[in-house]
């Protein structure tokens, strides 16, 4: 099995700089590179990389895009003087040619290329390409927006040729339009492309109507291409992560993308002159974490654009951290994605509603009247969304009062979100019969004192913890989940004759350690009695059985029957499950395995791997020993050595489907990130 981060990076790629005068491209500066690679070393993650040297694209690589008359003009600049650099470089948009510009363009696009070898040859997992000049604005015959080869454009293509691949998922955070890539693939249904990026109602560069949400893709690439469109600045933390749940990984589920390429801008991130948004570096790795569940972790990040150079070198090291296995700090800011997030996520799922089975059952249609619409502008550039911790700056450049501001803020914040990794990611308790099904990597745990365990119990059934396997079980469940909560181990895992009693039981022990918010998501027949009301405990039920009570706001039932043709649980986990747990923001998350689940293998690894990006992925798994033949599947992404596979997406049954809506409609008032329709916001 693949392993590992791959790193590419060459100093020499530095040398592509601004010769003169440009109030528009001297914000593209050489240390946009230096910082982040800097940066990394700071945090000791360079050495913890497989490190992948660089090489010059081919010719033959670039004209996989790129026209030979275009590639002819780039050859040219390295004899150019500098009068001439300026009159090419005037012959396109936002761009600029320095002597060592072709170089410096063909070692992006080979660095690019040899980050998708290293994981497509299985050399590494997974990696990071930190290059320059950047490449999703470039077209088949221009350079654009500081772009000169479109490198991930170029990276689809020489997948899809060296390695045969079908499928291929192209993900755009930067903060504008990645107009190159989408005009290069908008044909091609055999590349997904999402953008994310502000729009403004077509104000903001590169101001294209094919920016907006109904550019869909043309022909047989209809439903294959998914823009995002941002209509005021401010969009932060909660915005984003509800795109991902509500818009880009149901559909990237479904297309089971066989290679995952990311367009890694950075100016949609906090202080940056350029997208004037909110999100803080952490955001990334959650973004990241997202983007590992799909193509069997085969993922590839590519920098494209970032002008703070604190905010870029910092949201680079979160993700390269999360590529690295490491556990995610919490998200800041309030998890409520802001009005106009929501009617632009509504409209996108409108829009593609036809193209995908995923969204068949949503009754949606556009939204034409926008809170931002040009005659509501007033109120809206006073409404910023809830996640917003900086103030945007009032124009695109950057100042130095701002940059300061920005500096300072990310000083402390990242001081305030940094926490202790442990070095023993997972413990278990189990049988000695079981350990032979466990990795080495997992610490076996050994039973605490049963003293303190006999007062956690004296509010529970005496007769029944009189028994020596209940006990033995209780006293061994604990030890793991001290653990856990002493911050001694990351994750663990616990086998239990009586699951329902022992999540009782570790409520009940995280109660009297005042641990503030804890999530339990319990799979299967439950019998457990425990106050839920002032939200200390957040309990998801998932089970075949319809529910006995009403649904509360920190008791919810998801009634899931069985499929036995396909074992999906992705509408459920995404459209449901997830938002909800983002919007509680737990410290502990609890998942329990009991009897007669309605849901397969697959749904349950899936939701385990998902849920690792809440409480610092501290996670205690309860396993009830009746199926303890799922072991195996679900110690492995707690100890992350798996592939990230979970079946070839089929529709979830319509009932099940209609309960999952039926369940955002009735809580998303409550929890916010449940919002994707702009009609009850």
């Amino acid at each position: 099995m693949a392993s590992g981060t791959a790193l590419v990076y060459d100093n020499e790629m530095t040398s592509h700089k601004l010769l003169w005068d440009d109030p528009i491209c001297d914000i593209e500066v050489p240390e946009r590179l230096s910082s982040c690679y800097e940066r990394l070393k700071c945090y000791n993650l360079v050495e913890r990389c497989i490190s992948v040297p660089v090489r010059e694209g081919t010719e033959e690589e670039i004209m996989l895009v790129h026209s030979l008359d275009y590639l002819e003009i780039v050859k040219r600049t390295p004899k150019m003087t500098e009068e001439e650099l300026r009159k090419t470089s005037a012959d396109y948009e936002s761009v600029y040619f320095h002597l060592m510009t072709y170089r410096c363009a063909k070692l992006a696009v080979g660095a690019t290329l040899e980050l998708v070898d290293a994981v497509m040859s299985g050399k590494s997992q997974n990696g990071m390409a930190l290059i320059r000049p950047p490449g999703h604005h470039s077209q088949r015959n221009a350079a654009n927006g500081f772009c000169i080869f479109n490198n991930v454009a170029i990276a689809a293509k020489y997948a899809k040729r060296k390695y045969g691949l079908q499928r291929i998922l192209i993900v755009d955070w930067d903060v504008h339009h990645g107009q190159g890539i989408q005009y290069i693939f908008d044909e091609d249904p055999s590349v997904l492309y999402f953008s994310w990026h502000r729009f403004e109602h077509q104000q903001y560069w590169p101001s294209l109507s094919e920016s907006n949400y109904d550019a869909a893709g043309q022909g047989k690439g209809r439903g294959f291409n998914i823009n995002v469109p941002w209509n005021k600045i401010g969009m932060g933390n909660s915005d984003y992560v509800a795109a991902f749940l509500h818009v880009l990984l149901p559909l990237a589920f479904e297309f089971d993308p066989e290679l995952v390429l990311v367009s890694a801008g950075y100016d949609s991130g906090i202080g940056d002159p350029e997208g004037q948004m909110s999100a803080t570096p952490e955001c990334f790795a959650h973004l990241t974490h997202l983007l590992m569940h799909l193509a069997k972790g085969k993922l590839c990040v590519v920098l494209e654009g970032g002008y703070h150079l604190r905010s870029l070198s910092e949201s680079v090291c979160m993700t390269l951290k999360t590529l690295l296995g490491d556990p995610l700090p919490r998200l800041s800011g309030e998890m409520a994605p802001c009005l106009s997030a929501v009617e632009s996520i509504h409209n996108v799922r409108a829009v593609h509603k036809p193209h995908w089975e995923c969204l068949m059952f949503e009754d949606t249609v556009p939204l034409l009247d926008l809170s931002t619409s040009p005659y509501q502008m007033g109120e809206a550039k006073s409404t910023q969304t809830g996640a917003q911790l900086l103030p945007p700056q009032e124009s695109g450049k950057a100042n130095s009062a701002e940059a300061i501001k920005t500096d300072r803020f990310l000083e402390l914040h990242m001081k305030k979100i940094a926490f202790p990794i442990p070095r023993i990611k997972t413990t278990v308790a189990v049988d000695e019969k079981e350990r032979c099904l466990l990795p080495p990597s997992v610490q076996v745990e050994k039973a605490t004192d049963p003293k303190e365990l006999k007062a956690i119990l004296s509010g529970f059934d005496a007769e029944l913890v009189k028994e020596e396997k209940v006990f033995n079980s209780l006293v061994n469940m604990l030890a793991v989940l001290d653990k856990i909560i002493k911050k001694e181990v990351t994750n663990g895992l616990a086998v239990s004759s009586v699951a329902s009693l022992s999540s009782a039981v570790a409520l009940k022990h995280c109660h009297n350690l005042k641990i503030q918010k804890v999530l339990c998501v319990f799979v299967g027949d439950m019998d457990m009695k425990i106050d839920l009301d002032d939200g200390e405990v957040l309990l998801i039920n998932v089970d075949a059985n319809p529910p006995t009570k009403s649904d509360t706001k920190y008791n919810i039932s998801v009634n899931w029957k069985k499929d036995v043709e396909t074992n999906n649980f992705f509408s459920a986990a995404l459209g449901f499950i997830l938002p909800v747990a983002y919007s509680y923001q737990p410290d502990l998350t609890v998942i329990v395995v009991g009897p007669k689940q309605s849901v397969g293998k697959n749904g349950i690894t899936l939701l385990i791997s998902l849920l690792q990006g809440l409480a610092q992925s501290h996670i205690l798994t309860l396993i009830q020993d009746t199926e303890v033949k799922l072991l195996q599947d679900i110690i492995k992404p707690l100890t992350g050595d798996f592939i990230p596979y979970f079946g070839t997406y089929a529709p979830d049954l319509k009932e099940n489907v209609q309960r999952t809506l039926e369940l955002r409609e009735q809580f998303q008032q409550e929890w916010k990130l449940l919002q994707c329709s702009g009609l009850h916001c």
